[in-house]
């Protein structure tokens, strides 16, 4: 049961990053005037094309269990800054705003709990690192 549970928590824990990849590949216009809004304004191309690089590897890595601890290891390199950046609470103008983002901050870390979780625990017996490794080529 275990093992289950491992392979079901990497997918619920890849598919936010992996949807957030393809967001903002959709939306990639939208998501540069949003950087904006919270003053990342230095290179935003390459930003957001590292972004969804950091995304999109690190939750496939994630997801098949191929290189985990490199994979959640990429997506902590985006995920801790961004939740610092965009869910400043202890900047927020007012007492609702601030309990907002005071939730999303707090659900971020929850998230980078569960990847240092991965990073420490390995990927589990259900993943592709698994089967290369009780793979048999003659």
């Amino acid at each position: 049961m275990r093992d289950v549970t491992d392979l079901i928590g990497r997918i619920f824990l890849s598919a936010i990053f992996l949807f957030e990849a393809v967001d903002s590949i959709l939306y990639f216009g939208k998501t540069k005037e949003i950087m904006t809004e919270y003053g990342l304004t230095w290179n935003q191309d390459l930003l957001l094309c590292g972004a969804i690089f950091l995304l999109a590897m690190g939750g496939l890595m994630v997801l098949f269990g191929y290189r985990t601890t490199l994979g959640a290891t990429m997506l902590l390199l985006y995920w801790v800054p961004v939740a610092l950046i965009v869910h400043d609470f202890w900047n927020s103008d007012t007492k609702l705003a601030m309990r907002y983002d005071s939730i999303f901050f707090m659900k971020d870390f929850a998230i980078t709990g569960g990847l240092l979780m991965l990073i420490g625990k390995g990927s589990g017996r259900y993943s592709i690192r698994r089967l290369f490794a009780t793979t048999r080529v003659h």
